[in-house]
């Protein structure tokens, strides 16, 4: 694994004529004893990266559901070691390249002496901090260097230009285009904006570009995809898999990768 294992398995999606799918779900909801299934689940049924949400008490980016994933998994004892040390029971039996989404204060917690190693050797691919600005990323530099970890980056819709071309060819696995001004969360419509903004990205990067937050129906994947080399879903897949509607989480990954 390791980031170039993100990039390729984007590209051999759109090799492939389809476009890339990344589910996200909370690690540790329900439980952490349910992520082995969780994973292979996901892995068999088409993904091509999947986002493991890592819960904090503090969230900035996340809606309602992911949340309450969050506060779900915390409840029942969840944490960064825990959710390491069952990733690398189950690592040599995932082909998937495994993101974590967490946020700086996590890591901090654990120590970032170690906690990049740590989550290397647990399989893990790369790496999205929302609350790590860009400029800040010196204090995570000296440590995550030592690894072979992605750090992808996260563009939005309001980005000025200069600061987007800056994101984009600092991103590493692929490029993280917010699809929404706002939270985590489904929303009735695309952003008539989003088709020339993932264009302009495409024209600055080097690695794929994915489209994430708002997006919940096969006919959205199937639109949004089609601007760029795929999405991510995460608010409605955390909806699906506590309401254990495998067959609809299916239907929106078919919608990507058929």
């Amino acid at each position: 694994m390791g980031k170039m294992a993100i990039k390729k398995a984007i590209e051999q999606v759109n090799e492939q004529g389809a476009k890339a799918f990344v589910p996200y779900i909370m690690a540790g909801d329900p439980s952490i004893d349910d992520l082995k299934d969780q994973l292979h689940f996901l892995q068999q049924s088409g993904a091509t990266v999947i986002e493991l949400g890592i819960p904090f008490s503090d969230p900035a980016a996340d809606g309602p559901v992911i949340q309450e994933a969050g506060k779900r998994a915390l409840s029942n004892g969840a944490s960064l070691s825990k959710i390491l040390e069952a990733l690398s029971a189950i690592k040599e039996t995932l082909t998937v390249p495994i993101v974590l989404m967490t946020y700086i204060n996590p890591l901090y917690k654990y120590g970032l002496n170690k906690v990049f190693q740590d989550i290397e050797d647990a399989g893990v691919s790369g790496l999205i901090i929302p609350d790590l600005p860009y400029e800040q990323n010196a204090l995570i530099q000296p440590f995550i260097s030592k690894t072979d970890l992605a750090v992808i980056q996260l563009v939005t819709l309001t980005s000025p230009e200069e600061r987007i071309k800056t994101l984009a060819e600092a991103s590493e696995g692929f490029l993280y285009a917010v699809s929404v001004t706002g939270i985590t969360g489904e929303r009735a419509n695309i952003s008539e904006k989003l088709e020339s903004f993932i264009s302009r990205l495409k024209s600055y990067s080097s690695v794929p570009v994915l489209a994430g937050f708002g997006i919940s129906t096969p006919e959205q994947v199937k639109e949004v995809s089609s601007y760029g080399d795929g999405v991510i879903v995460g608010s409605k897949i955390v909806d699906l898999q506590y309401k254990n509607l495998q067959t609809d989480i299916e239907n929106l990954i078919h919608a990507a990768v058929k």
